[in-house]
């Protein structure tokens, strides 16, 4: 363990490299500069150093591998959960480094590390263009592709990760180098979907797609008729087209002013769907549900831009506990478990619990993909509770137990961005796949410098 003298000798060593753009633990504004965006996880690194180019992290990974620390890669700090102790460690806060150059010629985007989804899609949509982005628009963009991306056009355009062109990344030996199809092409590989433990990533390209207006909303029903609704959308979703993405849902809204009075401190099971189509074409995939009576239907024709406030993800840091697992299927004997595991009548401290249909380009494997090609699932759960404080977090998360262990029979692994505990990551790739990504992990990285939220270690 280091001592209090080595660490601030370690600061000081920062500061004289990136001056204010580093913050130590007796510097004003250290507790907010160490926050995640979950504000359940209480992070305490050694330093953070905010970077503001691709220099400038540079310099923090020569500092940080000089004095005996690791470096802890962060965009927002949505899924740093997972994440191991910081203690010796420098968590490198990219959230300045949020740049987005469009092509629309080439239809791609050159993001920096810290751009998030909602300073992506809006210049993109200037051109009617899309990116894969996620359900909520300040997840951090690099993050979430590298670890996979399950966004609302992934069974037409697949997964996020392999959406990226190129990557440029500072290597924990301190080179600044470019990966893609033709260069550094083993990092290109483990990056699209292996998540961030090979480099700090300074930039992505990503490509971008055609799409100027979705039709998308809500269905909204009580969640007292959750059995009903899930089964009949699980039968609706096994026949939709590839531009079709949904989402099967039950949400227990807390009672807070600032949420709106149809909804607020109310229990719905819900249907989130967005259609690459016009509203006819839409209107007509949605008949089957619309047949069920939905107490309110908020479905519209948007720009991609609209998107971000479907899945009504918070708009600030929350503290939560959550956890998601891959599925197999999602057939009526699941759904009574679900149901009869979180569902109305079961006093769950659960707020959300989400089941989002894959299937579609998700499943089909290339071998211009990365690591993560394809998702063999049909579905991908996740669900969350408020953790205001620990004993809150811990009756979250024992129910969050005992849904995974009901839903155990259709579980089929998991996937980087769903996985919110610490996992073994040899379970969420083949063995294959796994052997070369440690592989790819001692060439870039053998001291194990990088430290991310699920870490690949190098080859023994």
């Amino acid at each position: 363990m280091a001592t209090a003298d080595q660490l601030a000798t370690t600061v000081n060593a920062l500061k004289s490299r990136l001056g204010d753009r580093v913050v130590g633990p007796e510097d004003p504004g250290w507790d907010e500069a160490r926050r995640a965006w979950n504000l359940a996880v209480d992070q305490h690194p050694a330093a953070v150093a905010r970077p503001e180019s691709a220099e400038d992290v540079v310099a923090a990974v020569e500092v940080a591998r000089r004095h005996g620390l690791r470096v802890a890669p962060q965009g927002t700090g949505h899924g740093a959960g997972p994440r191991a102790s910081l203690e010796r460690s420098v968590l490198v806060d990219t959230s300045r480094m949020n740049a987005v150059e469009i092509d629309p010629e080439r239809r791609r985007a050159r993001l920096e590390a810290g751009a998030q989804w909602q300073h992506v899609v809006p210049p993109a949509a200037e051109h009617g263009l899309a990116a894969l982005s996620g359900t909520a628009p300040d997840v951090c963009s690099t993050g979430y592709a590298l670890g996979g991306g399950v966004g609302w056009m992934v069974r037409r355009y697949g997964l996020a990760c392999n959406s990226i062109r190129a990557a440029e990344v500072v290597t924990a030996d301190g080179r600044q180098v470019r990966a893609d199809t033709d260069s550094e092409r083993e990092l290109f590989w483990a990056l699209r979907g292996g998540g961030g433990s090979f480099g700090v990533v300074t930039a992505l390209e990503l490509e971008l797609f055609p799409v100027r207006e979705l039709y998308a909303g809500v269905l909204f029903w009580p969640q007292g008729r959750a059995a009903e609704v899930l089964g009949a959308w699980h039968e609706w979703a096994a026949g939709v087209p590839d531009e079709m993405t949904s989402i099967g849902r039950l949400l227990n809204v807390p009672p807070l002013e600032e949420i709106p009075e149809p909804v607020r401190g109310r229990s719905f099971v819900m249907v989130e769907a967005a259609w690459l189509g016009d509203e006819a074409g839409g209107s007509e995939q949605l008949a089957a549900l619309r047949e069920l009576g939905p107490e309110m239907d908020t479905f519209t024709m948007i720009p991609p831009t609209g998107l971000g406030a479907l899945h009504m993800d918070p708009p600030e840091p929350v503290p939560g506990a959550g956890d998601g697992v891959l599925l197999g299927d999602f057939p009526a004997d699941a759904i009574d478990a679900m149901v009869a595991t979180v569902g109305p009548g079961t006093d769950s401290p659960l707020v959300s619990i989400e089941v989002r249909h894959l299937r579609g380009a998700a499943e089909r494997s290339d071998p211009a993909h990365g690591v993560r090609d394809a998702l063999d699932a049909s579905y991908a759960l996740f669900a969350v509770g408020m953790a205001m404080n620990d004993a809150m977090k811990q009756t979250v998360v024992q129910r969050l137990d005992r849904l995974q262990a009901a839903l155990a029979p259709w579980a089929a692994g998991s996937l980087l961005n769903f996985a919110d505990r610490q996992v073994d990551p040899a379970s969420m790739f083949t063995d294959e796949a796994y052997r070369r990504l440690r592989e790819v992990k001692s060439k870039y990285d053998p001291d194990n410098l990088i430290q991310a939220n699920h870490e690949i270690p190098p080859s023994s």
